[in-house]
C-alpha cells in the first residue's frame, strides 16, 4: 500500500485493478474491489492497521468483473453511475466464475466460486461530493472508456482515480467503448486542470502524462484502422489482423501475452461489431464481459 498524500492510499499488489482509499474523519471511501474475498479481508485489515474507522463507503468506478465481482466481501454501501445499474440489470444475479475469454484480469483467478453482485445502493448522474470532513472529494462522470465510467477527484490533494480511462502497459478494454469519447475524456487528464495532479490508473498506480499521450496515440491508431475497415466494409473477423502489431507495441511477459491478446481479440471484435451495426443497444453486455 502506498500513501500519495495524506490519509490517501493505492495499492497494486492484489490481483484485479488498482485499489484506493480515502481516510476521512466520518469514514473511508474505497476505490474499486478486489477480487478474491481473502485479498478483501486483507485490505479491509491493512486499512484498519492504518487507522480506518469502521465506516466506509465503496465507489466502482465502472462495471467491469474486474472491479466488481469483490465488491460484495467489502461489506459496505456501493455507489456508482446510473448506467451501471442498468448493466447490472442486464446481468445473471450471480457470478459463477465461468472463462468466457474476455482477456480479463478474473480470468487468472482460477480459485473463484460463485457469487451474487453487490448491487448500488446509491447512483448518480453528473457527479456526487462527499461530506466526510473539511477535504473536498468529488465523484464525477467521464464517459469513453465504458458505460459510466467516473473519477474521484480530490483537489485539495490534487490526486485523481481514473479507472480504465487510463491503463499502463497493457492493451486498453474496447469491447464497451466509445473511442472518440474517451480521446476527449483523455484530453481533460492533459488539459491545465490537472497538471500538478497525481494521476492514479485503475490498471498500473501512479501515471505520467507521456503515458497518457501514449495511449491517446494507441486509440487513434485503433480508431483508424477501424474506420478504414468500416469504410470498405470489410467483414469483422478483419480486425484479428490488427492483433499483432498492436501487441508488439507492449513488452510484456510469456505469461500475460495470451491474455492481452485475447483482450485485444474480444475487444476489437466486439468493438467493430457495434461500430458496423450502430442501432445495438451500447450497454447490453455479453453474459460477462
Amino acid at each position: 500500500m502506498q500513501e500519495i498524500a495524506h490519509g490517501i492510499y493505492f495499492e497494486t499488489a492484489f490481483p484485479g485493478v488498482t485499489l484506493g482509499a480515502i481516510k476521512l474523519p466520518r469514514g473511508t471511501i474505497l476505490v474499486d474491489a478486489p477480487l478474491r474475498p481473502e485479498d478483501a479481508r486483507s485490505w479491509r485489515a491493512a486499512l484498519f492497521n492504518r487507522g480506518s474507522n469502521m465506516d466506509k463507503i465503496l465507489v466502482n468506478l465502472d462495471a467491469h468483473p474486474d472491479r466488481t465481482i469483490g465488491s460484495r466481501s467489502l461489506e459496505c454501501p456501493v455507489i456508482m453511475h446510473e448506467r451501471c445499474e442498468q448493466i447490472f440489470r442486464n446481468r445473471p444475479p450471480t457470478f459463477k466464475g465461468q472463462n468466457t475469454e474476455v482477456g480479463a484480469e478474473w480470468e487468472t483467478c482460477l480459485d473463484l466460486g460463485s457469487s451474487r453482485w453487490a448491487l448500488p445502493d446509491i447512483t448518480f448522474t453528473d457527479g456526487i461530493q462527499f461530506h466526510w470532513g473539511e477535504l473536498e472529494v468529488f465523484l464525477e462522470y467521464h464517459p469513453g472508456p465504458a458505460p459510466g465510467a467516473s473519477w474521484i477527484v480530490i483537489p485539495e490533494e490534487q490526486v485523481v482515480f481514473v479507472g480504465d480511462a487510463l491503463v499502463v502497459d497493457q492493451p486498453p478494454f474496447l469491447a464497451d467503448a466509445d473511442i472518440p469519447v474517451w480521446l476527449e475524456t483523455l484530453d481533460i487528464l492533459l488539459s491545465s486542470r490537472f497538471r500538478n495532479y497525481m494521476i492514479v490508473s485503475g490498471r498500473g498506480g501512479l501515471t505520467t502524462p507521456e503515458q497518457i499521450r501514449s495511449l491517446k496515440n494507441m486509440l487513434k491508431k485503433i480508431d483508424k484502422k477501424l474506420t478504414s475497415l468500416w469504410e470498405k466494409s470489410a467483414p469483422v473477423d478483419e480486425v484479428y489482423k490488427m492483433v499483432p502489431g498492436l501487441m508488439s507495441e507492449y513488452e510484456t511477459s510469456v505469461s500475460r501475452q495470451e491474455l492481452y491478446q485475447q483482450r485485444l481479440i474480444f475487444g476489437l471484435e466486439r468493438y467493430y461489431t457495434r461500430y458496423i451495426q450502430p442501432d445495438v443497444d451500447e450497454i447490453v453486455e455479453e453474459e460477462i464481459r
